[in-house]
């Protein structure tokens, strides 16, 4: 559960919270409390924000409560104070009218928040770990309203502004209907959707209804993949199979085997498998492909079944509430293991989402758009930007509910709008890859010049050391350099007693981390430097030897030989021989580096060019806006201008007052002026046993 001020914006979800989640946050503290850290719980799904907003808050509140608590974030008021702010835009309500409603959809401090939540998430996509599965084609089948639906539609306004039922049909609503009366309104509107005989036995059928739209859609998918005995699921949550009762599984069944000769045994309903056995039966069935066409709802058909084989097509009758319950449905097919799409549909698998015009179904796609949009973004980690807009398009995410929503509306300004949205957010992205690229290029151009001036000096330093040394180096017949070692601390000069003494100095010696000089070599003075290591859990000290010019110089890595007298004594000699070895490798790797300069040079020097076009696209989406908000305005001065032609004065009703302790005077300064209610749209004012406040006309 929750407490919030507010409780009039949508997309919180439900602050009631259940026992069952109360539960498991004591035993998750009692844990915490235990370690006295953010530790001791691992959540595992593969839908951790599936519907709400909330669900991302409670997230933190069950794993990170220390850390909420450090960030002085004590309830969910404050989170969204720092990571959300309240937008109003254009929605379509369930009597399909536009509104402006206000919502939690821009999201602002995006990196901070996406990091916070990778601090406690291990997210993979399915592209990520590499699952080689269909991809999805998503199919709109649109439908316009049937004479039927056109006039029940009317009737559903009329209901939802009035309040009265008898327009429906139905009895007068009770007191307890009459708070509920949106609720009544929304479950008419999903009925009528589907089908007009969910409301009423007296509706008959009708060939342009979604049950023979899907019908023909289900045989046309039937006789194309016949000889490959391809598979379809049909999902829908409403009107689901029962016995002896009308339903829209039988309904399409009956028209599949009466219409289209689909045999029945070959059509099959979840609901119909009482137990796990035969359960297991049809799932086996549909992957052999003796079953082609299986019925059921999101929650017996949607997790936990495997029958993807053979399935070439997923039929959506109505749109789910969530956007994980979507991705449930689509995931039976959508699967791997699906051999028939893999040979025989390039690989893909058909989506068809039937939508009827002017119906609820625009509603819904409008949730989903606004649900799923956010849950994408978050979870693939759009660092790139300080903000992100619950209302934008997301053409990662496959599902475009915006032009959904609009096309179901038949509005044409709505339909502009979100692609004057989708458009904007193309270039934006656009314009921030390239000014990241075009950033991080300078970036690289300013390491790479910084590289080659340092690697030519370096060059430059290695080239006259070894010019020094071939001048001064002595060669025996075969042309090796002859030793001409001098140890500064013993007169010894052969060979074999000056290895024992390096020996010696590299077992007992301890510089302290500081160059410390020994001898020379062919005028180039020597050096030992001490190093702490552990060795077997014991601090020592290790030493290495070089031979310091304008650089220092090592063979072995400054290690000498332990073994070998002469090998010891023939070190630092050999390290001088490796100079022009090295001056090659140095040269090599600033001509590559060299080569890299005029592609980032051609690259900064570029310019993106498109903002005088994203200028004019934002220009043309304030345009729409304005118009779609002028649609709006003129139906509220009418209503206003009624109200004000039938009332000249407000009366407050009195009758029911039971409030002895407040005075006369005290309940005349508490109402405002008549007009002034009048003008802020505020309805009129009544008392109540509770106290002062609105009432709703």
């Amino acid at each position: 559960m929750f407490n919030t001020r507010h409780d009039r914006v949508a997309g919180l979800g439900n602050s009631e919270g259940s026992q069952r989640a109360l539960n498991l946050l004591y035993a998750i503290r009692t844990i915490q409390e235990r370690t006295g850290k953010d530790l001791g719980a691992t959540f595992l799904s593969g839908t951790t924000i599936s519907n709400s907003l909330t669900e991302l808050y409670l997230l933190f509140k069950y794993l990170r409560p220390k850390e909420l608590e450090r960030q002085d974030i004590r309830c969910i008021d404050a989170w969204l104070a720092i990571f959300a702010k309240k937008t109003t835009d254009f929605e379509f309500n369930v009597t399909n009218r536009i509104v402006q409603k206000e919502r939690f959809r821009y999201f602002i401090k995006v990196p901070e928040l996406a990091a916070f939540y990778n601090e406690i998430t291990d997210y993979r996509t399915a592209e990520d770990v590499g699952v080689d599965r269909p991809a999805k084609n998503e199919i709109l089948h649109n439908i316009p309203p049937t004479p039927q639906q056109e006039a029940f539609i009317e009737k559903l306004m009329k209901f939802a502004e009035s309040g009265d039922a008898t327009i429906l049909g139905r009895a007068p609503l009770s007191e307890t209907e009459e708070k509920a009366k949106m609720l009544i309104a929304t479950d008419y509107a999903r009925k009528m959707a589907l089908d007009m005989r969910l409301i009423s036995a007296a509706y008959d059928d009708n060939p342009d209804n979604k049950a023979s739209h899907c019908a023909r859609m289900i045989a046309e998918y039937y006789r194309k993949y016949d000889e490959q005995r391809g598979t379809q699921f049909v999902f829908s949550d409403l009107s689901t199979y029962k016995p002896g009762e009308w339903n829209i599984y039988s309904e399409i069944k009956r028209k599949l085997i009466e219409d289209y000769g689909i045999p029945a045994h070959e059509i099959r309903f979840i609901q119909e498998c009482k137990t796990e056995r035969s359960r297991k039966a049809v799932i086996e069935a549909m992957n052999s492909g003796d079953v082609r066409v299986l019925f059921g709802s999101t929650s017996m058909l949607g997790t936990g079944v495997n029958a993807q084989r053979r399935a070439v097509a997923v039929h959506e009758l109505e749109c789910p509430w969530r956007p994980s319950d979507l991705e449930q449905r689509e995931g039976r097919a959508i699967r791997a293991g699906n051999e028939i799409a893999k040979l025989y549909a390039d690989n893909k698998v058909d989506v068809i989402i039937y939508a009827v015009e002017k119906s609820l179904d625009s509603y819904k796609f409008n949730l989903l758009h606004c649900k799923a949009t956010f849950i994408s973004q978050l979870k693939r980690g759009a660092l790139g930007a300080r903000t992100i807009d619950e209302g934008a398009m997301d053409e990662q995410n496959g599902m475009n509910f915006s032009e959904y929503m609009a096309i179901l509306s038949g509005n044409t300004n709505l339909l502009e709008k979100a692609k004057l949205e989708k458009r904007i957010a193309s270039m934006e992205s656009e314009r921030k890859s390239f000014g990241k690229g075009r950033a991080d290029s300078e970036s690289k151009l300013q390491m790479i010049t910084h590289d080659i001036a340092n690697n030519e000096a370096i060059i430059a330093q290695m080239k006259a050391d070894c010019a020094r040394y071939q001048e001064v180096v002595q060669r025996d017949k075969d042309g090796n350099p002859v030793n001409n070692l001098t140890i500064d601390t013993c007169q010894l000069t052969d060979e074999k007693n000056m290895g024992i003494h390096l020996q010696g100095l590299a077992i007992n010696t301890n510089t302290n981390r500081r160059y410390q000089r020994i001898g020379e070599i062919y005028g180039f003075p020597i050096s030992i430097i001490s190093e702490p290591t552990v060795v077997d859990g014991h601090e020592s000290v290790q030493n290495r030897f070089v031979v310091e010019g304008s650089l220092k110089y090592k063979y072995n890595n400054g290690f000498i030989a332990m073994s070998d007298t002469h090998a010891a004594c023939m070190n630092f000699v050999n390290a001088l021989e490796k100079i022009p070895g090295i001056i090659a490798q140095y040269e090599e790797r600033t001509a590559r580096l060299k080569a890299d300069v005029p592609q980032l040079e051609a690259i900064i020097a570029k310019t993106w060019g498109k903002d005088d076009e994203l200028k004019q696209l934002k220009s043309e989406l304030a345009a729409i806006d304005r118009k779609i908000t002028a649609e709006l305005a003129p139906k509220r001065e009418e209503q206003d201008g009624v109200e004000n032609k039938q009332d000249s004065s407000v009366e407050v009703n009195t009758t029911k007052v039971d409030a002895p302790s407040t005075s006369d005077d005290q309940k005349k300064s508490m109402v405002a002026e008549p007009e002034y209610c009048y003008a802020k749209r505020v309805s009129a004012l009544s008392y109540s046993s509770t106290g002062f406040g609105y009432k709703h006309l």
